[in-house]
């Protein structure tokens, strides 16, 4: 009979939040000049300059995972912030896994106008566009 000897593993380190992006950096998301230009705006017509806009994924939609956007007051602790052109996008660390080599772009057509999430993670999308699977 041959023991085993228990396989020593060294400590994982800690995950830590991610930082802010320094201007010199890769950005884990580009923000185009058209989304940058509409979140200064919508900040501005809700009398709030100074607001950040919020990118997250949340579990829903006919796709399971669906983006979410809003105006928050500030950036929470260990979100990733992104500065584009006076525009100030936060996305949480668990989302950020989703977002990595996204795109958020805003958009004009017939149709209307929306924030539009080019995702190269997304293996499936629904029809809309609104929710994803990976």
């Amino acid at each position: 009979m041959q023991l085993i000897k228990p396989v020593e593993h060294e400590p994982s380190p800690a995950l830590e939040p991610p930082q802010e992006v320094d201007e010199t950096q890769n950005r884990p998301i580009t923000v185009t000049n058209a989304a940058a230009t509409r979140i200064r705006e919508l900040a501005a017509l809700k009398g709030r300059p100074e607001a950040v806009f919020r990118l997250r994924i949340v579990a829903g939609g006919c796709s399971s995972k669906e983006y979410q956007m809003d105006l928050v007051e500030a950036p929470s602790a260990g979100d990733r912030v992104i500065r584009q052109d006076g525009a100030t996008v936060v996305v949480d660390f668990r989302s950020l896994v989703f977002l990595v080599n996204c795109t958020l772009d805003f958009t004009t057509d017939m149709f209307g106008a929306q924030f539009v999430v080019q995702n190269p993670n997304a293996k499936h999308s629904c029809s809309c566009g609104l929710s994803f699977s990976v």
